[in-house]
């Protein structure tokens, strides 16, 4: 590791450990890319973890110090309670000293539930049912209400009618038959199951007497009625039509109307695919019972300040604290409560979100919002004495925000804490006490510490990616704005918060939309991929975001992309393949054949250790190569299937260099930067910038004749600045090559070289669905009405 100098705190990494050690000493971290890392980094300071991604620096702050701190943790429950707890291994690590218990702060978010809002993750919903519960304002005669009363997640609060979701969902003959030309043996009922159930209901409906056979619309209102609607199911005995070379003998089958069916697939199904063909059978209304408030009557008939419990959730947090501010007289009760519920409102409007109502469902909130809702309940907690770990607390936040989550990060190292963040943002690394730089580059050409110690010191670090953003900050060069080739108007819009917008897009330009969070960004641009779709001047929309490009291990890089069929096609034309009578199939590690059983192409085992968390180790029979012995005999040009899926994609694109199908999608991926990532790689193991930019390598390389609209969700999010520069190379030449991409985007260097700007605000929720400011970047800079224009004309130098 680097000698980064003076120390400027008590004790110099170099001395031994002290009982009080001021420093969390890493000895020998080798998880993931990290290559053997020694670093010393202080407690009770901010330290920031830079390099590009890939580097290894989410390796060495969360899958090693985070990891081992909570192991340690684990180890002081009760072996028995241990086995109840989901726990992540041990980090490949020797030692690690000093280290306090520490919370984890991700992005990752759990699997989507309708019934998760802000006011739950915050628990500040608590506080206001207990306020409702203790202060409320009941019916003369009504009985007082427990808390649980007032939360439509429990049994004594929800609507009997909708279960606390607040909409109900319905179906209807248009719905459920789309065609009523065809007949049922035709597939009028769109809604059933294909293949042999949805035979089974056709056959049963036959044996029951109805005409089959006849178009839809000729069968009586009320056969149609009872076949569509009816609860009943009658069990029959099937005699199917015989066919040629088949014995098929008679059975008992139930009937199950569309309705019926839908229904339950949509409720009961664990399958995600299943339950979105169901949806598409449904519409979706508030429910008549409690109009969308998703609680019983009694709960409803309390009031606080002249509101109701489901009312004051709707609001946005700002004026929810103005509203129990004026409320708050009476009772000594009512003001402790109302006391307390403002404080802890304000240290999420402190973070910039104060737009947010109570009742916002988290699965519409973006993966930084969320993150800032657990920061600001950590702030809250009163903890001291911790180490915070956080993944990028600026991601999704406006310039303006930025400051406040800064005020935040310093009150939580204020209160007697350690803070590590794993950061691109520059003004956050510029504020650091310490930095942690990983590098030189990504995968195998990173996992080195480059520097530890203090921020300015990295100025020395010649092999640093982060040193030239950092200290070298000159304004972007000219660029001669692009013409527009035509425009995409469209509007009124009225959703969420904008009302009525009507907007007008440059096509043939980069166009990027800005606006502080909650303005109606992502509102706007999906409201311009609806009319895009609709318009004669596009002929494709694309749109690129973080999500994972799969949720499994089975899920990798050369699947995702396509390349793992070109591979898999030509090892089996490969002279042991043909001689032996290989298929593609025979190459691949998810199908029965080719891959090894014993781990079924998972190239390890899981190992019980009973008390113990569950530990990992390659496969004792193919250690690790996912086949069996028979396939790993093929070899093409000298590499076994395993042994290609091991390289990299700079190393791929030398091997398939005369491979033109394979070349093309390796030559996208190193375009964007992502030569160090293994063609095997996991999905599980990637960032979510690594995955952005894999979707945007699969659509570069698709033949790109006609006018298509690309359209990016803060497609900088997870990014270091140098990546930056990669991925806007490859915007820029869409748009050379005729196309239209429009970006969300808070990165001032990405706004500052875009053709247009749309600026929306000027605040968030009520306060924003505006379009501010609109035109060049040098016309929006000057903007005084703009959050963004400040920021904005710092970029270019103004």
């Amino acid at each position: 590791m680097r000698d980064t100098g003076t120390d400027p705190f008590p004790t110099s990494p170099a001395a031994p450990a002290a009982p009080h050690d001021p420093f969390v000493r890493v000895r020998g971290a080798r998880e993931h890319n990290l290559r053997g890392v020694d670093v010393d980094i202080p407690r009770d300071a901010l330290t920031v973890f830079t390099g590009v991604s890939g580097s290894g620096k989410s390796s060495l702050a969360f899958g090693t110090i985070y990891a081992e701190a909570q192991r340690r943790y684990f180890e002081s429950v009760a072996p028995y309670a241990r086995r109840l707890i989901h726990q992540v291994g041990a980090p490949k690590v020797g030692e690690i000293t000093g280290l306090p218990p520490a919370v984890s702060l991700e992005q990752r978010r759990a699997t989507p539930n309708a019934r998760s809002s802000v006011g739950t993750v915050t628990t500040l919903s608590n506080s206001l049912r207990m306020l409702f519960s203790r202060a409320g304002s009941y019916p003369p005669g009504a009985q007082r209400l427990d808390s649980d009363a007032f939360s439509p997640n429990t049994a004594a609060g929800a609507c009997p009618s909708c279960h606390g979701l607040g909409r109900v969902h319905e179906t209807s003959e248009e719905l459920l038959v789309p065609d009523p030309e065809l007949s049922i043996r035709e597939g009028a009922i769109a809604a059933w199951p294909g293949a042999w159930q949805g035979k089974n209901l056709r056959d049963v409906l036959d044996t029951l007497g109805y005409d089959v056979d006849r178009p839809w619309r000729e069968l009586s209102a009320e056969d149609r009625e009872w076949i569509l609607f009816t609860d009943e199911q009658p069990v029959v005995t099937v005699h199917p039509v015989r066919e040629a070379g088949r014995i098929q003998r008679p059975y008992q089958g139930t009937y199950m109307s569309a309705r019926r069916y839908v229904m339950h697939t949509f409720s009961d199904s664990k399958s995600a695919t299943l339950r979105a063909k169901a949806e598409r059978f449904l519409s979706s209304a508030p429910c008549p019972v409690c109009e969308g408030s998703r609680l019983r009557p009694e709960a409803l008939a309390v009031t606080f300040a002249g509101r109701t419990i489901a009312e004051l959730a709707a609001l946005p947090l700002n004026e929810l604290a103005r509203a129990l501010e004026n409320g708050s007289g009476g009772s000594e009760t009512a003001r402790v409560l109302t006391g307390d519920l403002v404080a802890r409102i304000g240290t999420v409007t402190e973070l910039g979100l104060g737009y947010l109502s109570l009742d916002r469902a988290t699965p519409t909130l973006s993966n930084g919002e969320l993150q800032r809702l657990r920061l600001a309940t950590q702030l809250r907690s009163g903890l001291f004495g911790v180490v915070y770990v956080l993944d990028e607390p600026s991601a999704g936040l406006h310039p303006a925000d930025t400051e406040a989550l800064l005020v935040v990060l310093e009150r939580l190292k204020a209160a007697g804490n350690t803070v590590f963040v794993v950061e691109h943002h520059l003004d956050v690394v510029r504020r650091a006490d310490w930095l942690v730089d990983v590098g030189p580059r990504a995968g195998e050409h990173g996992g080195r510490v480059l520097h530890s110690g203090p921020p300015e010191r990295l100025a020395e670090v010649a092999e640093s990616a982060t040193r030239r953003f950092l200290f070298d900050r000159a304004a972007p060069e000219e660029r001669e704005v692009r013409e527009p080739a035509g425009w995409l108007r469209f509007g009124p819009v009225t959703r969420h918060n904008l009302r009525g917008l009507r907007a007008a897009f440059p096509l043939g330009v980069l166009t990027a939309v800005t606006g502080v969070s909650g303005s109606g960004k992502s509102t706007l641009v999906g409201a311009l991929t609806e009319a895009a779709a609709e318009q004669d001047s596009v002929a494709r929309v694309v749109t690129v975001d973080q999500k994972p490009i799969g949720r499994t291990p089975r899920s990798n890089l050369a699947t995702y992309t396509g390349l793992f069929d070109v591979v898999r096609k030509l090892f089996t034309e490969t002279e042991q393949a043909q001689a032996r009578g290989y298929k593609a199939g025979r190459f691949s590690f998810n199908v029965t054949g080719g891959r090894c059983e014993t781990c079924q192409g998972e190239g390890f085992v899981s190992v019980e250790l009973l008390f113990l968390p569950s530990t990992y180790a390659p496969c004792p029979d193919c250690r690790g190569a996912r086949y069996n012995p028979e396939t790993l005999q093929v070899r093409l040009r000298g590499l076994t299937i395993a042994e290609v899926l091991d390289l990299t994609v700079e190393a791929a694109a030398e091997f398939f260099v005369d491979t033109p199908a394979a070349a093309r999608s390796l030559r996208t991926l190193l375009d964007v930067g992502l030569g160090h990532l293994r063609l095997g790689q996991p999905a599980t193991e990637l960032s979510g910038g690594e995955a952005q930019r894999i979707k945007l390598a699969a659509e570069l390389q698709r033949p790109r004749r006609a006018h298509t609209l690309y359209v990016l969700d803060e497609p900088t999010t997870g990014l270091h600045p140098a990546d930056v520069e990669v991925l806007m190379r490859q915007l820029h030449g869409l748009v050379d090559a005729g196309h239209t991409v429009v970006v969300v985007e808070h990165d001032m260097d990405v706004v500052a070289t875009a053709d247009r700007v749309v600026d929306m605000g000027p605040g968030g929720g009520a306060e924003g669905g505006r379009i501010v400011a609109e035109g060049t970047p040098a016309e929006v800079a000057e903007v005084r009405a703009s959050r963004t224009a400040p920021y904005l004309a710092a970029r270019l130098g103004r």
